[in-house]
């Protein structure tokens, strides 16, 4: 592996030789090839249908894997998928998730979608990116997954064959025989083809694909930005970024010694492209706990356990997975751990504190995102890892801070804040959506991705983030839109304006909240603004947690609100609300906009109070504070 330990090691990367130089596979299927051949009986991927350390796993060796996903990619080819034609999956975590993942990035077009979302969401991802064949579950215990896909189906007539997942294949004994007679009933109003897909799979050639893969870079896989409404904003991956992101994870991260404890859902650009296609060009290890991973019933309680039965060097985490874990004892050996890797929010100082001090072991931050096909910057694992930050840029990963001034853009000095722009192996220069209109003011100089995260880089070279130039709430990673919030609300026939934006949260990182003014005269209580709120938002995690009504909201010259008074209002009432909760003698006397670090609670003292048990307390969140 490559050093990776500053700029310097990364600039050294650099300087070997231009990218495009490289010896890098030319598409999944040869990546596949290359590791089956260099580790043939070395595991590949791991997956438990339960928590507890000692349940039963399914194993599976890079040759074993190369024959699944060579059987499957011929099993879509057969079904009439070419390069341009879609494989959605709705699928937890298991076995096949992985599999349908680098298959339908072989045969043609791979579109994960989140079997969180409604029926009706999954049904518009599928008629936007016309998918013809779904891969989902089998009616199963407690999972209404299949009866979701089964609704969007009927919604989305472009779906030509359904393959069935059957998560029975991963039980033993009396629980495999009594899931018949436990399956829900599902009604099906639709008029696709229904297959088994894994007696659909083989049944066709695992020794060798059945039609040439081809060398040309070409979109390979789409992915669905966040929970969606209407027309869903769908991302398009190239192969060439795919590759980019293992090939990074190969070259400085990992090797074919590592194993990865990946809990994240396989849905997900973090798990599919910096861990999945890293194992892909490394031969590292992927190991799945449950199909709902960290949600899973009882994966908290047995994680430690997890990592001792696994012997897990690297833990691939969130600040929110970090919290909850943190609740509990480390009642296991976990001294093969080496690094933990932390990405999709922003991760409070004081809670990596406790888990260097929990486990011994230091938590890398890193940053990526849907549009980007995932990995820009990292913390190093053997370097000096700056907390708070999102870490060094990552090779061949061009990041400029902008800012707007005159109709141009200008670079912005060190440790000025302006708009992170990124060009890289992974960003599809000018046709980042699949929507054309989408992709409008989206490029710099037709080169340089707007992210619409505000940040700044600091003299060492590493990244900070210190805001969101979209207003998207991120909570625990998943972003929510507030005009979804706005528009429910704003359907009250009572209420005339509303702002909605995140509140810190010690768990979530953020929660949305909303700020509410009525209509002259109008007297509402918050209760059942609320209950409306509850009706007319379709995604639940967008319900806020919080809904204020003021005499008047904070609004621009033009009449637009001014959300940045009302994060400071939220800020305020949420930490005073922990320091009260604390019995701490210290109120926010004022929240100013700080030039580096972006909105910075000030405290005052109204007595005796500890600064240990103010940074214990308000070091749970990830925005900063002092005192004034």
């Amino acid at each position: 592996m490559a050093s990776f330990t500053d700029v310097a090691g990364r600039d050294a990367v650099e300087a070997e030789m231009p990218y495009n130089r490289r010896d890098l596979p030319r598409s999944i299927h040869e990546a596949l090839s290359r590791t089956r051949d260099a580790f043939p009986r070395r595991p590949a991927i791991s997956f438990q249908l339960f928590s507890d350390p000692g349940a039963h796993a399914q194993t599976l060796n890079w040759s074993e894997l190369h024959e699944r996903v060579t059987e499957t990619a011929n099993l879509f080819r057969s079904l009439g998928v070419g390069p341009g034609d879609v494989v959605a999956y709705l699928l937890p975590n298991c076995t096949a998730a992985p599999v349908v993942l680098l298959a339908g990035a072989t045969a043609g077009i791979v579109n994960p979608v989140n079997p969180l979302l409604d029926a009706e969401q999954i049904a518009g991802i599928l008629r936007e990116t016309r998918a013809k064949v779904l891969v989902t579950l089998k009616s199963f215990p407690k999972t209404d997954i299949a009866q979701k896909a089964a609704e969007a189906v009927s919604l989305a007539p472009n779906v030509e064959t359904v393959l069935e997942v059957d998560l029975r294949s991963y039980l033993t004994g009396v629980k495999r025989l009594l899931v018949p007679f436990m399956r829900p009933k599902v009604p099906v109003r639709h008029h696709a083809r229904v297959m088994d897909f894994e007696a659909a799979a083989s049944a066709q050639r695992h020794d060798r694909l059945t039609f040439e893969p081809g060398t040309e870079d070409r979109v390979a896989a789409y992915f669905h930005t966040g929970g969606t409404t209407g027309t869903p904003k769908v991302a398009q991956h190239k192969l060439s970024g795919m590759i980019y992101n293992g090939w990074l994870g190969a070259t400085l991260l990992f090797s074919e010694k590592d194993v990865m404890m990946c809990p994240l859902p396989m849905f997900h650009v973090f798990a599919a492209y910096p861990i999945l296609m890293s194992c892909l060009l490394s031969g590292a290890q992927l190991v799945m706990p449950t199909p709902a991973g960290y949600r899973g019933d009882g994966v908290f309680d047995n994680f430690w356990k997890l990592i001792e039965r696994w012997q897990a060097t690297f833990l691939i985490t969130v600040p929110t997975a970090i919290a909850a874990l943190m609740q509990r004892p480390v009642d296991a050996d976990v001294s093969s751990l080496r690094t933990a890797l932390s990405g999709s929010a922003p991760l409070p100082m004081e809670l990596y504190n406790r888990f260097k001090a929990a486990t011994g072991v230091e938590i890398a931050e890193g940053y990526g995102l849907t549009e980007a096909t995932c990995l820009v910057s990292c913390n190093p694992i053997e370097g000096a890892k700056k907390v708070g930050s999102v870490g060094i840029p990552m090779p061949y990963s061009h990041v400029r801070i902008l800012k707007r001034r005159n109709g141009a853009f200008e670079e912005c000095a060190t440790d000025e804040i302006g708009e992170i722009c990124v060009a890289s192996p992974g960003i599809f220069e000018g046709s980042t959506y699949t929507e054309t209109d989408k992709n409008h003011e989206l490029f710099v100089e037709d080169r340089f991705l707007r992210t619409g995260d505000l940040g700044r880089m600091d003299p060492d070279g590493y990244l900070w983030i210190t805001g969101r130039a979209k207003d998207l709430i991120i909570r625990g990673g998943h972003n929510i839109d507030p005009a979804e919030i706005e528009d429910a609300l704003l359907s009250h026939s009572q209420v005339a304006f509303v702002g909605a934006i995140g509140q810190p949260d010690s768990f979530a990182g953020e929660l949305p909240c909303a700020y509410v003014e009525l209509i002259e005269g109008a007297d509402v209580p918050v209760e059942e603004l609320l209950e409306h709120a509850r009706k007319h938002i379709h995604e639940r995690a967008a319900i806020p947690k919080h809904v204020e009504i003021l005499p008047e909201l904070p609004k621009t010259a033009i009449g637009k609100i001014f959300k940045p008074d009302l994060r400071k209002m939220a800020i305020r009432r949420v930490y005073d609300g922990a320091l009260a909760e604390a019995g701490l003698a210290a109120r926010v006397s004022e929240v100013v906009d700080d030039k580096k670090r972006g909105l910075v609670a000030r405290l005052s003292r109204s007595g005796e109070v500890a600064d240990e048990a103010v940074v214990q307390c308000l070091g749970r969140f990830t925005l900063p504070w002092e005192w004034a």
